[in-house]
């Protein structure tokens, strides 16, 4: 379709795939509002440390998706909400579940329910690979079954069944994103591919990680970016769940060999029993079916594959060494 709709919400705009998207869609000439997280040092997150063109390009609204009545507000005027807020640590969600709840399954209410209130135009909501649980079958394609695993997952799995029953029920304009391990510069170190780059840019030899035998398929932060546009822009996604992945297949101990690789270092692996899930919540494998993407969207991967792995990991090294962006991880300690 010709795509007219120019006001932009970003929910979770702070945060690392939400600042890419936020500079994306500014990039492209949108109207961004920012949805960040209110706190009292006025922090925008990862928005920070945008290019000053691009925090003079944005509206900054800072709330807390919880409350409905400011979700309702950071809304208004809006043609297309993104909402990428959630609360996303597997390993907190042990600890603290009902917070998980409170953000991820309420906060999604609370969008779609302002978004029929309002008359928005489209709803693109995050859901995430880890919904699938580990693999029965792969490819994995959008109609595999949903395995709450972890109380996380759990929450997502909520969050997208409220997205979608508003399309249902209300003809809420929604449209589902579920990408795959996406990575690239700005993630957290609680994922592994920012946990092991910083360790070893710290000078760190032995490194500390969890199990290496699961299978991810990784995205690189701008194949998911382009991805949520892409949903955006497209009529014949709505009412649609979307995987944003590679489709290719690689175990993290071979993800951990090519960081090193490119990273020039010798190290040896320690594992943490802090770093490994319970038995039965680890998902043991995934891998993206994509095709459905291609179909409705013409979306495809610029960093597929093997090789496209290996570039994507290339950039994000690069990013992550830089001694100014590297300051901002506690390499030496693990955060659940």
């Amino acid at each position: 379709m010709v795509f007219t709709m120019k006001n932009v919400l970003i929910t979770g705009a702070d945060g690392f795939i939400g600042s890419h998207l936020t500079e994306a869609l500014v990039a492209c000439g949108y109207n961004v509002r920012a949805f960040v997280l209110y706190n009292s040092f006025n922090s925008w997150g990862w928005l920070d440390h945008s290019d000053p063109e691009v925090k003079k390009s944005i509206e900054i609204f800072a709330g807390d998706v919880r409350d409905p009545h400011g979700v309702r507000q950071a809304m208004k005027g809006c043609d297309t909400v993104f909402h990428l807020a959630a609360l996303i640590s597997i390993p907190y969600s042990y600890h603290s579940p009902d917070t998980y709840i409170d953000t991820n399954v309420k906060g999604t209410l609370n969008i779609v329910q302002a978004a029929r209130e309002l008359g928005i135009s489209k709803v693109i909501h995050t859901s995430t690979s880890e919904v699938y649980g580990t693999a029965r079958f792969v490819p994995i394609t959008e109609d595999h079954p949903l395995q709450g695993q972890s109380p996380y997952s759990a929450s997502k799995i909520g969050a997208d069944h409220i997205a979608m029953s508003f399309y249902h029920a209300f003809n809420t304009p929604v449209s589902i994103v579920r990408p795959f391990n996406t990575y690239g510069p700005r993630q957290s170190a609680r994922a592994i591919i920012p946990t092991v780059i910083t360790q070893i840019a710290s000078g760190f030899r032995k490194i500390k990680l969890g199990l290496l035998s699961p299978t991810r398929d990784f995205n690189y932060v701008a194949d998911t970016v382009k991805g949520f546009i892409a949903v955006s822009e497209s009529d014949q996604a709505l009412g649609e769940v979307i995987n944003i992945g590679s489709n290719y297949e690689v175990s993290m101990g071979d993800t951990v060999k090519m960081i090193a690789e490119i990273m020039n270092a010798n190290i040896e692996i320690e594992c943490e029993s802090q770093r490994i899930r319970p038995e039965k919540s680890e998902v043991e494998r995934l891998w993206a079916d994509n095709s459905k993407a291609g179909r409705l969207t013409g979306w495809a991967p610029a960093y597929a594959g093997i090789d496209g792995l290996r570039r994507g990991l290339e950039k994000t090294v690069t990013w992550f060494v830089n001694s100014d962006n590297l300051k901002q991880y506690k390499s030496g300690e693990y955060n659940i």
